[in-house]
């Protein structure tokens, strides 16, 4: 045993050595090596060898090589320090070697305590506090509860009064060698909850998310989850793919929506007041109760260690002292304190808690405050006058939040030594406490303390939270601390709340509409934090301007994922893809000329879209998620309900609101109307269903006892003939029922289902209702005798996890004869009567369906996503057919009216929209194919593409407007060109055809045939009479296009994917061809006579460039070489070798010196003409975060004429300083797999087509 605890275990080592130089470039020794010091596994001799080391990264590598010749205990201390100092990254590639010290054999050791404390450091557990009392009963209650969890997921709750010491007791119960490697080898995981509204709530689980994925060896997700359903499936992969046996503690809960987001099959450990929060949970369930706090013995024990006597020594006033106390740890410790400072004082500390001075205006149930109110006033009476005052700033601090010492110097405007002083006083005190885990410390209160300090000051609450903003304003004058340490941490996070509780209104205002603010907190934070500021103070923002609140909230919305990338974009360029009438847009453009003047880049989107949003009503019904909106079935009225626990109705043509109800005790999850609009029924996580008058707001029926789980949907039949309500649950058995309005209980249960059941709905004719649910099968019900008539085993057409296929929900076509269901990322269609699959619309694979409605009266399909997207679908051809664009999150519900006219969608962005159908259908529909051309003409930029219906379509970039359109052609448009003299456009299709057609008539001046295959590049001579086409059929073709006239290149053996006329050529008649035979071909376009026939490489030729001088040609290759060519002797003057991927793409400079080629891993290297020698590599330093350096292939190229920039386009077009290398800009598209890029003359406008068919035109900002 003795060898493995002295020798650095292999795996240890071998990561130490693998990750030196990323540690050396990054750690700041001296902050690790305190922690290492406080662990005892470094001396202070061995951190001041250390420290003699010149530089920053000297000392690292000297902390590096000490390291090297420790034990396995230094390397978990050194992991620890760096988790502690915020180095997750590097703790993340470290910890796979972390030593296995869960050796049985080293239960007592020191390694199997170092191994607990990295455990729960590494989860957040906090450490005992610095006066610890065990309480060996309840810890061993509550281990034993946990080892209920070895074999099971399920709840454990320790509940008790305020301050009984609860969160002491869970973080000691889990520090157990035994326990966690026989239950939770997986880790422990701590978050603090508190009392949290929604968005603080996600962001606590984001943080939670992050700190999951960052500790697993595989890159974590690209971006946090937008919303709590989200992050709740983010939570349930991580806790039963990468983290099946471990355990969450959620410290301090207060509500029980907070265990919702939890219920995810994990094993769960939570501190709370109430005993009955796990009631609204799935799963095994446990108690420990702490029932009075600390019994007397262990009171006495805490004010023996305090005063630093033994027990049989305390006076008899102890005891009173330990009764008067009432079992809080908070107030004994607080007595205990104030003890160690005046030990004679005992009797006069008794008579300060039998006093009853105080009188609370908010008493609370579950405690009784007098004793700690006493104890309160007790210490606080004793600190010097001056001090009084600076302790009572700390009532402006947030519950569970810790802040340095340094955000206190400024409030107090006192030297950062005077701060510490004063606060070390207030921690021996009792009064503060203190996380010293952190380095700098940070500080926090109890809850109680807090509650106290509020209801003493609660007069001048706005007085305080002013001074703590006029403070800051006077200590950061010239703008916002950006430095990222704790104490800007803290003012980042929490200004805008101290504006809004001191009622700074316009202070508030001007920061929240400012983009420089979005981009530091952005920056710092993450979006976020912001997203939820707008969320949060929406109410106070609207009333100056609702308009910009939304149009900021907007912005950090869509571009969210933007801003998580690594490293951080240029929140401007950003911003100036916002629409012209938007605040954000504004901004931005100013700053942009600005900075364009400093000779900064920055690109305008010209062509944004003329309409803002095709929704023809926006309605706010609800303060959060609205779950659920239907049409009545005249149209005129809609109802909607969700996590406001609300009902509400609505007119559908101005949003006037006609009702209003408290519906139920918990969310409201599905509200419908019965056919003739008269009534309305409600469903909700109280696991009630109601059923209401609609016309005068009363409540009809309640249906309370027979449904055991939540109500997740309700719907009545079609028709009032046989009025019936259909409802399903999370029941295990008894899930589907359907009710009689005219009966007490339901009339039927439809049995089947063994697992939750998500949906129902009727057939059209209501002969049948369909069930889907988590067991992955969708069910088929009669309706007249409840029994089961057909099963669709859905889930068998997945191919991987199937037992973890959950379908949403089902709709019927309007002819009864398909049923149509959503899983996953698929909307499947199946024939009632066969049960065979008919067809599957599979869409993005990163967002899952939410939910998806038939219309009644056309083939239309709508589907609601959780990428905030609604799509609509015709069915009879499988075809896309519009997007409806403008929510801010997760879409939960769609619904055509009866009529199909209109179509409503609502989202966990609190608002329902109303979309014409027509309208959508149409407008959106168009997006193009990345095969194009464009013509500039000085302002005017003319683009041809084929679109998504495979019409030729000719625009104007700049307005958009259409100014030619073909018919839709039978075979698939591979390629075009344009013409300025004679006004033509061609396109080249897949079976070999060439159409010439007139612009704008659009008449057809030529159909050229001859090619076999697919056509796949065209271009017009310089003079317009020539048409020069090649072909996947291994040819060139030089059309006389207006008499037919032509003549055919053969000689390549495989396709041709393009050709250059080479410039300086006499008369213009020479070709240069390139093919995936890997030959370069010279060819005379007069006489059709091969000049030159050169094996350029021995694989797939990708790209070729001809210089600007026509000396020289380059040609890039699937072999990851280019190679530059001679054009006079046709010799190969360099091979220029280093690309480790495919090298896709090549261009010279204007002035023949250079020569940029792109490879597939996104890297771009600059070549010198002159010798062939490597100039620079672009985009090495740093990686975008995506899957490649440029997010995909580099695809295209292009010099400015003055050759000092570069233009580049793979997933995002970039700008490079060719001199320096480094990247100027980037624009972002909505889509990626940009394929090529058009560049204006004077290199200031650029259009591209993404991979969704969406156009781009950017224009330089000067």
């Amino acid at each position: 045993m003795c060898s493995t605890e002295m020798v650095l275990e292999e795996g240890a080592r071998s990561c130490l050595l693998r990750f030196r130089f990323r540690l050396e470039e990054d750690i700041k020794p001296t902050y690790l090596m305190d922690h290492m010091i406080s662990d005892g596994v470094i001396t202070v001799d061995e951190e001041e060898r250390v420290k003699t080391q010149n530089t920053r990264k000297d000392q690292a590598g000297a902390l590096i090589e000490l390291l090297l010749k420790k034990d396995n205990r230094a390397y978990i201390s050194f992991y620890n320090a760096l988790v502690k100092e915020a180095y997750e990254d590097l703790a993340s590639l470290l910890h796979s070697g972390l030593p296995n010290v869960s050796n049985p054999q080293q239960e007592s050791s020191d390694g199997s305590a170092a191994y607990v404390q990295a455990i729960l450091s590494e989860g957040g557990v906090p450490p005992r506090p610095i006066v610890f009392v065990s309480r060996p009963e309840l810890v061993n209650q509550v281990r034993e509860k946990l080892y209920q969890l070895q074999k099971d997921t399920g709840w454990i709750t320790v509940f008790g009064m305020a301050g009984s010491g609860k969160s002491v007791l869970a973080a000691e119960a889990v520090r157990h060698h035994g326990l966690i490697k026989d239950c939770f080898p997986g880790g422990i995981h701590w978050l603090s909850i508190g009392q949290v509204d929604k968005p603080d709530l996600l962001v606590k689980v984001q943080s939670l998310c992050f700190r999951l994925e960052q500790s697993l060896e595989s890159e974590p997700l690209h971006r946090p989850p937008n919303s709590l359903d989200e992050a709740k499936e983010r939570l349930r992969f991580l806790m039963l793919r990468r983290y099946p046996r471990s355990l969450l503690i959620l410290d301090d809960v207060w509500d029980s929506t907070v265990l919702k987001v939890f219920d995810v099959h994990c094993r769960v450990l939570l501190t709370t007041r109430n005993r009955s929060l796990t009631d609204s949970v799935s799963g095994a369930k446990h108690e420990v109760e702490v029932e009075s706090g600390l019994v007397e013995n262990k009171a006495l024990e805490i004010l023996a260690l305090y005063t630093g006597m033994k027990l049989e020594a305390l006076p008899e006033e102890a005891r009173s002292i330990a009764t008067e106390c009432k079992g809080s740890p908070l107030v004994v410790s607080l007595i205990g304190a104030l003890l160690r400072e005046k030990p004679s004082r005992w009797r006069y500390y008794l008579c300060q808690l039998q006093q009853k001075q105080f009188k609370r205006i908010r008493k609370s149930s579950s405690y009784d405050y007098d004793a700690l109110d006493q104890a309160m006033a007790a210490s606080i009476e004793v600190l010097p006058d001056e001090h009084r005052d600076l302790y009572k700033d700390l009532t402006v601090i947030e519950k569970d939040v810790k802040v340095p010492a340094k955000v206190l110097s400024v409030l107090w405007d006192l030297e950062p030594e005077e701060v510490e002083d004063i606060l070390e006083e207030f921690v021996n005190k009792s009064l503060l406490f203190v996380d010293s885990d952190n380095k700098p410390c940070l500080y926090y209160l109890h809850d109680l303390q807090i509650d106290f300090l509020m209801e003493q000051n609660r007069t001048q609450l706005e007085s305080l939270h002013t001074k703590v903003v006029r403070q800051y304003q006077q200590h950061y004058k010239d703008g916002p601390p950006t430095s990222g340490d704790e104490e800007c941490l803290y003012w980042i996070q929490f200004l805008t709340y101290h504006m809004a509780k001191a009622n700074l209104t316009q202070e508030l205002y001007t920061l929240m509409f400012s983009l420089n603010w979005v981009n530091i907190k952005a920056k710092i934070m993450g979006p976020a934090h912001l997203i939820n500021d707008y969320v949060e103070y929406g109410s106070i923002l609207d009333k100056e301007n609702s308009e910009v609140r939304s149009q900021f909230q907007e912005f950090l919305s869509l571009n969210g994922h933007q801003l998580e990338q690594r490293p951080f974009p240029d929140v401007v360029q950003l911003a100036l893809s916002q629409p012209h009438n938007s605040e954000v847009y504004r901004q931005a453009r100013l700053q942009a000329q600005n900075r364009a003047k400093a000779g900064k880049l920055y690109f305008d989107l010209v062509n944004k879209s003329g309409e803002e949003s095709l929704s023809h009503l926006v309605i706010h019904p609800h303060q959060g998620s609205v779950h659920s909106a239907c049409f009545s079935q005249d149209g005129t009225k809609i109802a909607s309900c969700g996590a406001s626990k609300t009902l509400k109705v609505f007119k559908s043509t101005s949003g006037e609101k006609l009702m209003d109800l408290a519906a139920h005790d918990d969310e409201v999850l599905c509200c419908a109307f019965s056919p003739d609009g008269h009534l309305l029924a409600t469903c909700s996580s109280d696991r009630k269903v109601k059923v209401w008058n609609a016309d005068r707001a009363m409540l009809c029926r309640v249906f309370a006892e027979e449904h055991e789980e939540q109500v997740n949907h309700c719907q009545f039949t079609n028709t009032s003939a046989r009025l019936l309500l259909a409802t399903c649950s999370n029941d295990s058995v008894l899930n589907v029922k359907l009710w009689n309005l005219n009966r007490p209980s339901s009339q039927n249960t439809m049995f089947g289902h063994f697992k939750p059941v998500n949906h129902c709905c009727f057939s059209p004719n209501d002969r049948y209702l369909s069930t889907s649910s988590n067991d992955g099968t969708l069910k088929l019900f009669e309706v007249s005798s409840a029994n089961e008539w057909k099963t669709i085993h859905v889930s068998d057409t997945f191919t991987e996890n199937k037992e973890d296929v959950l379908i949403k929900c089902s709709t019927w076509t309007a002819d009864g004869k398909s049923v149509i269901c959503a899983a996953r990322n698929v909307v499947l269609v199946f024939d009632v009567e066969t049960s065979d699959m008919l067809f599957e619309i599979r869409t993005s694979r990163l967002s899952t369906v939410q939910y998806c409605h038939a219309c009644p009266t056309s083939n239309l399909l709508a589907i609601a996503f959780s990428n905030y997207a609604v799509e609509l679908w015709d069915l009879e051809a499988n075809k896309k057919m519009a997007d409806c664009s403008g929510h801010l999150s997760w879409v939960q519900r769609v619904q055509f009216s009866l009529d199909g006219s209109l179509l409503l969608s609502c989202s966990d962005d609190q608002t329902v929209r109303i979309w014409e159908t027509k309208k959508v259908h149409t407008s959106s529909a168009v997006c193009l194919k990345r095969d194009s051309d464009v013509l500039f003409n000085n302002e005017e930029i003319i683009v041809s593409a084929a679109d998504n219906c495979n019409r030729l379509q000719v625009r104007d970039g700049r307005t958009g407007a259409v100014l030619f359109q073909s018919e839709e052609k039978p075979s698939r448009i591979r390629c075009t060109c344009m013409c300025r003299q004679p006004s033509a456009v061609v396109l080249g299709q897949e079976d070999g055809t060439v159409q010439v057609l007139e612009v704008p008539s659009g008449k057809l001046l030529a159909t050229l045939l001859g090619h076999t295959k697919t056509v796949l590049h065209c271009q017009f001579s310089p003079n317009g009479q020539t048409l020069i086409t090649s072909s996947e059929d291994t040819t060139i073709r030089v059309w006389r296009w207006q008499s037919g006239e032509c003549k055919v290149l053969q000689g390549h053996t495989e396709q041709v994917r393009c050709f250059s006329l080479l410039p300086n050529s006499p008369n213009d008649s020479r070709l240069l061809s390139w093919s995936f035979d890997g030959t370069v071909k010279v060819w005379d376009t007069e006489s059709g006579e091969k000049l030159q026939d050169i094996e350029a490489h021995h694989q797939t030729i990708l790209s070729c460039h001809v210089s600007p001088d026509g000396c020289l040609f380059a040609t890039t290759s699937v072999d990851k070489t280019a190679k530059l060519w001679q054009c006079e002797s046709w010799q190969c003057a360099y091979t220029l070798i280093g690309h480790q991927e495919c090298v896709r793409s090549c261009r010279f400079s204007w002035d023949s010196q250079h020569l940029a080629t792109g490879d597939d891993n996104g890297e771009i290297r600059l070549w010198s003409v002159k010798n062939g020698s490597l100039l620079k590599i672009c985009s090495w330093d740093s990686k975008d975060g995506m899957d490649s350096l440029h997010g995909g292939w580099v695809t295209d190229l292009h010099f400015s004429p003055d050759n000092s920039l570069l233009v580049s386009t793979g997933g995002y077009i970039k700008w490079w300083d060719v001199k320096t290398g480094k990247a100027l800009q980037t624009f972002c598209p909505t889509g990626s797999a940009l394929k090529k890029i058009h560049v204006s003359s004077d290199f200031s406008t650029f259009v591209t087509i993404d991979n969704i068919g969406i156009l781009y035109i950017l224009q330089r900002v000067v």
